[in-house]
């Protein structure tokens, strides 16, 4: 749906005009269904019913810059009836408080199923939609209760550990979009191939994962191909993965036996002994060799030129962290919420907001005749942001907003980025040398 279409939608939910870009992606039936779902539907009314708290979750992620209180207020978060005063501070924070994470769990859920799913399979490789895997860390605030929730870096040295709570996060995004199909998130001790477990259902047939050498796990990768027709995978190998050649199938392209452990073959019975994968060796100038181990197994079919190149794709998402956590939070010292499941709500709010600004890049994409790699994060989410700022302000009409959109598809340019230049590189290094000091430790019930 494009924008101007989006503003004859009739308003389902209490959300401003010049919200409905974003309101009109997000079928209301889902918003209702999440909260039914999740028992969280309001019965009777309150300052703030749940479905408007829904959207003041969201507007905390997209409007990272303003506090909790203004978002409320350019979301002229009220009474249905609209003739109250805009909410207080306290009942925002009870509304959240009511609504928990289940709903907003259940919405990203929703719309990462029509959304991400969707565009991993418009843009495919070879048939198969292309997904990547990798987990990264997020800091919550320094309260007692998340220091018990999440913990943190053990301190090692000089250095005695994080100065924040840290949640562990492990995503699945559609590469070539950087819309996220499913993440999960626990505490710090938590490790990535453990919350990684969880996503591997969410991977459709006629599928490509890929990852990077921490996620070669027999018995998980082994699960990913036979639970699903085509559901295919590709990383690197250890140094210390032992190969047995057992066919030749090209230049620097063999087909390996791998000798699976009697230990992994307890905990995943269906695993194989010999576990059949393709290796191929490749080398880039100025890196040391490498060897990529995958099941794609027809050399004619999936060419090993390709899957070289196709594996370097995997930084996408990599990107689309730095997306999240650099430009949409600020890069700021952590997130807002000071509670466990208000962590976890705003995480969820933070990955449905990203997702709806990613949605409307690939729009634009489409508009500029490009792929949605090509426009730039920074200047749409600047843009969306400052539209909003226009539009919450009272002296500009409804009528007006279909005005303001066609200005901005005028500077669609300002989104188009140059094209990817291969070649170039760019070898890890630190900039910032790290301070000599000890950090002042942590104190107080529930810290460690």
């Amino acid at each position: 749906m494009h924008l101007d279409e989006a503003l004859t939608v009739v308003p389902a939910l209490a959300v401003p005009d010049g919200f409905d870009r974003f309101r009109s992606r997000i079928d209301p039936a889902w918003v209702e269904e999440a909260l039914l779902a999740t028992g969280t539907a309001t019965v009777r009314k309150r300052r703030l019913p749940a479905e408007q708290v829904v959207w003041l979750v969201v507007g905390m992620a997209l409007m990272r810059n303003q506090s909790i209180d203004r978002v409320a207020a350019m979301l002229d978060l009220a009474l249905p009836s609209r003739n109250a005063d805009t909410a207080a501070k306290s009942s925002l924070s009870k509304a959240r408080q009511r609504l928990g994470e289940e709903p907003m769990a259940y919405m990203f859920a929703v719309t990462a199923d029509h959304w991400a799913h969707g565009s991993a399979r418009r843009y495919p490789w070879r048939g198969l939609a292309l997904y990547g895997v990798d987990g990264t860390t997020q800091r919550a605030p320094d309260s007692p209760e998340n220091w018990s929730a999440f913990g943190g870096q053990c301190g090692s040295g000089s250095r005695n550990g994080s100065a924040y709570p840290m949640v562990r996060i492990v995503a699945v995004m559609a590469l070539r979009s950087h819309l996220i199909a499913a993440w999960s998130f626990a505490e710090y001790a938590t490790g990535e191939l453990t919350l990684a477990k969880d996503l591997w259902r969410e991977l459709p047939e006629s599928s490509l994962l890929i990852g990077d050498r921490n996620f070669l796990v027999a018995g998980e990768l082994c699960a990913l191909e036979q639970d699903g027709a085509k559901r295919h995978w590709l990383t690197r190998a250890k140094k210390n993965t032992h190969l047995r050649r057992i066919k030749k199938l090209g230049t620097n392209d063999t087909l390996v036996e791998i000798q699976v452990s009697s230990q992994t073959r307890r905990k995943s019975p269906n695993v194989p002994e010999q576990w059949l994968v393709r290796a191929i060796r490749y080398q880039r100038k100025g890196f040391p060799p490498s060897v990529l181990l995958t099941s794609l197994l027809d050399p004619i079919e999936y060419p090993a030129d390709e899957i070289i190149a196709l594996y370097h794709e995997r930084w996408e998402l990599e990107l689309g962290y730095d997306e999240v956590k650099t430009h949409l939070l600020e890069r700021e010292e952590a997130i807002r919420s000071r509670t466990p499941t208000g962590v976890r709500q705003e995480l969820w709010g933070i990955g449905l907001a990203y997702n709806l600004v990613r949605l409307e890049m690939e729009r634009a994409a489409d508009q500029a005749g490009v792929e949605p790699t090509r426009i730039s994060f920074v200047n749409a989410l600047a843009m969306i942001r400052n539209a909003w700022l226009v539009w919450s302000t009272p002296p500009l009409a409804p009528g007006r907003i279909p005005e303001g959109l066609l200005d901005l598809r005028r500077h669609l340019k300002l989104l188009l980025l140059p094209e990817r230049r291969p070649d170039r590189s760019y070898p890890r290094a630190v900039k910032i040398k790290m301070s000599s000091y000890n950090r002042k430790p942590p104190t107080g019930k529930g810290r460690k």
